[in-house]
């Protein structure tokens, strides 16, 4: 067993290019090496930055930490906030990101094996 403490966490620069709008870090929970089942990391973005519109081969969970958010499919943007938690299925297109005024950090759950694709 292993507590983390997210003040101890290193952010790294999140710099892929499906991500727009400014500035995102990232924690990893879970070191990719050290997780077998599936991935989980924070991710953290600054006022106005998101992610482009993309799809993961696994579903998604999305439990956001701070600041107020906006999590959209083709169909639908919601916002978010502290305590929401987000079920994405998989292939199912979407983005996420900080609405313009705030920031917003995530913690993020998909398989192992999960694979992204940018839609846009």
């Amino acid at each position: 067993m292993r507590v983390v403490r997210t003040a101890e966490m290193a952010e790294t620069p999140a710099d892929s290019p499906l991500f727009v709008g400014g500035e995102v870090t990232r924690q990893a929970v879970v070191p990719t090496e050290e997780a077998k089942n599936f991935n989980c990391g924070i991710v953290n973005f600054t006022r106005g930055s998101r992610n482009k519109f993309h799809a993961h081969t696994s579903d998604q969970i999305l439990i956001i930490t701070s600041g107020i958010g906006i999590v959209a499919t083709e169909n639908e943007e919601r916002e978010v906030t502290v305590g929401d938690i987000v079920h994405i299925p998989a292939g199912e297109k979407h983005w996420h990101g900080a609405r313009k005024e705030s920031y917003m950090s995530h913690i993020t759950v998909t398989s192992k094996d999960s694979e992204t694709t940018t839609l846009e």
